[in-house]
C-alpha cells in the first residue's frame, strides 16, 4: 500500500513537470499531455524493453495513467498564480518519484535474476528516462546531464539493491527515505558532479 501511494505521488510529480516544461516552451494542450505522459512513463517503458518485461504491462497501470492525465489537466486549467504553490512542492514530489521508481526498477531486475549492471540500468531509467525524453522533445539539453546530481542517486540505489545489501521491506523503505533526503540536500546546496569540457579543466 505504501509503495502504491508513493507511486501515485511520483507519477503526479513527473507528469506535472512534463506539463510545466510544455507550458514554458509555449506548447499547445496536446503538447502538454504528450510531455506529461512521456515524463511519467517513458523511462519505465524503456526499462521494460531492456530487462525483458513486456511493454504491454504499461496498460495494466490504468490508475497511474488516469492519475497522470488528471494531474496534467489540472495544470492546464488552474490559474497561473497558483503555479507557485505547485513549484514549492514539486521538488519533494519529484524526489519521492525518483526514489520510488528507482527502487522498484531495481527490484524488477533482481526478480528476473539480471546481473548487477542490468539492475543499475533498471534503477536509473525509470527515474531519469522520462525527463531525458521530455527535454529532448522540448528542444532542451537534458538537465540530468549537466546541472544536478540526479541520476547518481538512482545508480546508488541500483548498487545497493543489486549487491543485496538492502532486501527486507523496512530496509527498502529506509533506503527510499535516505535517497529522498539526499536528493533534497543536493538541491538545497546545489551539489553537482564535476564538469569537463574541451576548453577548461574539470570544474
Amino acid at each position: 500500500m505504501i509503495w502504491d501511494v508513493l507511486n501515485v505521488i511520483g507519477t503526479i510529480a513527473f507528469a506535472v513537470s512534463g506539463a510545466m516544461v510544455a507550458m514554458e516552451e509555449k506548447y499547445d494542450i496536446f503538447g502538454m499531455y504528450v510531455l506529461g505522459l512521456v515524463t511519467a512513463f517513458g523511462g519505465g517503458v524503456i526499462r521494460n524493453i531492456l530487462i525483458g518485461i513486456p511493454v504491454t504491462t504499461l496498460w495494466q497501470q490504468e490508475l497511474l495513467i488516469y492519475t497522470a492525465l488528471l494531474a496534467i489537466t489540472l495544470i492546464a486549467v488552474i490559474p497561473s498564480k497558483w503555479m507557485k504553490y505547485w513549484r514549492k512542492w514539486i521538488n519533494l514530489f519529484d524526489a519521492i518519484g525518483l526514489s520510488t521508481f528507482s527502487i522498484q526498477g531495481a527490484l524488477y531486475a533482481v526478480q528476473l535474476h539480471q546481473p548487477i549492471v542490468a539492475v543499475i540500468i533498471a534503477s536509473v531509467l525509470p527515474g531519469i528516462g522520462g525527463g531525458v525524453i521530455r527535454d529532448t522533445l522540448a528542444g532542451r539539453k537534458p538537465i540530468v546531464f549537466q546541472k544536478e546530481i540526479y541520476a547518481f542517486w538512482s545508480i546508488l540505489i541500483g548498487i545497493v539493491i543489486g549487491l543485496k545489501w538492502f532486501q527486507q521491506d523496512w530496509e527498502l523503505y529506509l533506503l527510499g527515505i535516505i535517497i529522498i533526503i539526499l536528493r533534497m540536500i543536493s538541491l538545497q546546496y546545489n551539489w553537482r558532479l564535476p564538469i569537463r569540457n574541451l576548453d577548461k579543466s574539470i570544474s
